[in-house]
Formats: structure tokens, sequence, C-alpha cells
């Protein structure tokens, strides 16, 4: 079969850019994919390993590595200065995370996210038997703050309610004075007397959706060329035929 090829110098040149353009973030996509799975995995490795013990007047260094990470320490909590995150818990239905201040040994204060309660159980004088000022030790998950949504509403700060975990704004209503960049500990599914607030919440909310953006784009590159290839056919520059016999 003998191929006749005339490519236009002007369409040539652009579709080449566009098509080295989107060949280069579909492996930029899997670059990012490789590096998602790897953190995935690396957090996954965290939740599960032997708790790190806080509480020896050292701190966590900000980084991936501490994030998710299974710690635990020995303390009281001050249920006086509970503070509360408004979230849809599991089955849909609104909530309030409670956050309360953990006093560890060495004098070191976190916050500890202790799971929800329904909103009607806000209120410490409904839950007695979750409150406790003995000494106690618990374990959790550290998280790093998150940052808010583009739409978060302000704090009420006379209700101590929040609309994300403001670790920074928490503290500092309280006068609880915490390390830069601030983080929190969210207790584990160890139940607590009487059931409620009711722990093991931490979520891994890690999306991971760079195999389909670079399908995406490695698509867009073939029908590129697709395109590219039948208008060059459409005008008569690129023509198939039989070869001919000698």
């Amino acid at each position: 079969m003998s191929v006749s090829f005339r490519p236009l110098p002007a369409l040539t040149i652009v579709c080449t850019i566009l098509l080295a353009a989107l060949i280069s973030l579909g492996v930029w996509q899997l670059q990012r994919l490789q590096w998602k799975l790897a953190l995935i995995d690396l957090i996954h490795r965290n939740m599960n390993a032997p708790p790190v013990r806080l509480g020896d007047g050292g701190h966590l260094v900000w980084e991936p590595e501490t994030n998710y990470l299974h710690v635990t320490t020995t303390g009281r909590f001050d249920n006086s200065r509970e503070a509360y995150v408004f979230a849809i818990g599991p089955e849909g239905s609104p909530v309030y995370h409670v956050i309360v201040p953990f006093r560890a040994h060495d004098g070191e204060t976190y916050l500890v996210d202790r799971g929800f309660v329904p909103r009607d159980m806000k209120s410490r004088a409904t839950r007695p038997a979750g409150i406790s000022d003995t000494e106690q030790t618990i374990k959790g998950y550290w998280r790093w703050q998150d940052a808010p949504g583009a739409f978060t509403p302000k704090p009420d700060l006379v209700k101590r309610i929040w609309y994300y975990k403001d670790v920074a704004g928490i503290a500092r209503a309280d006068g609880i004075k915490l390390w830069e960049p601030p983080g929190l500990i969210e207790a584990d599914a160890t139940p607590n007397p009487g059931g409620w607030p009711r722990g093991g919440q931490t979520q891994i909310n890690i999306h991971n959706d760079h195999l389909q953006y670079a399908i995406t784009w490695f698509l867009m590159a073939a029908g590129l060329v697709g395109v590219y290839l039948a208008y060059h056919v459409s005008q008569g520059r690129l023509t198939f035929g039989k070869r001919r016999e000698r």
C-alpha cells in the first residue's frame, strides 16, 4: 500500500505543540497518581502503627509524614472548656464534634476531638457519664489543621460553635498556647462511658482522581491526532492506495 502525505505546515506546528502539551499533562497526572498512592499508603501505615507517646515536651514536626499519626498521651480533660464543631453525622443528621483541651503530664495542652454527639446532647448535662476530670490515657490520630472552605460560616463565639476544626481559633478563644502550625488529636473508637461522645470518626479525605485525569488527557491527545489526520484526508493531502506492481 502506498501512502501520500502532504502536511499543512502551520496546522502541523500547532497540532504538534498541542499534542506535546496533552501528553505532558497525562504523564504529569500519572506522576501525581504515584505520589498520591504513596501518601495514602503512608497514612494507613501511620494509623496502624503502634502509638507514639506525646507529652514529653516535644512537638510533632509539621509534615505529611506526621499527619494521621497514631498517638497516645496521659493527662486530664478540661471539660469546662468544651467547644463544638458542627458537622453531618454518619447517618446524615446534624451533629457536633466535641473539642476538649487535654493537659498532659508535662504541662503541654492538646486539643482533642472526642467524637460527635447528637445536637440535643450538646450540653454536658445530658451526658454526665462521659465527663471525667480524672487522669486517663487517650489514644487517637494526629491531624494538622485543615483550611476552611470558601463559604465556611464564622464561628458563634457565644455558643462556642465552629463550622470547621479551627484549632487555632478554638485555642485562641480559650487562651490556650499551641505551636504553629496547630493540630489536634482525633480520639479513636474506644467507647466513652455512657456512649457519648462517639469517637473513631477520623476520615481519610484525600481525593485520588489522577488516573481518570491522565486517561482524559491521553484520549484528548489521541483525538487530536485523529482530527489532524482526518482533516488531511478530507483535503486530499493524505491518501492511501495500492502499490502498483511493476
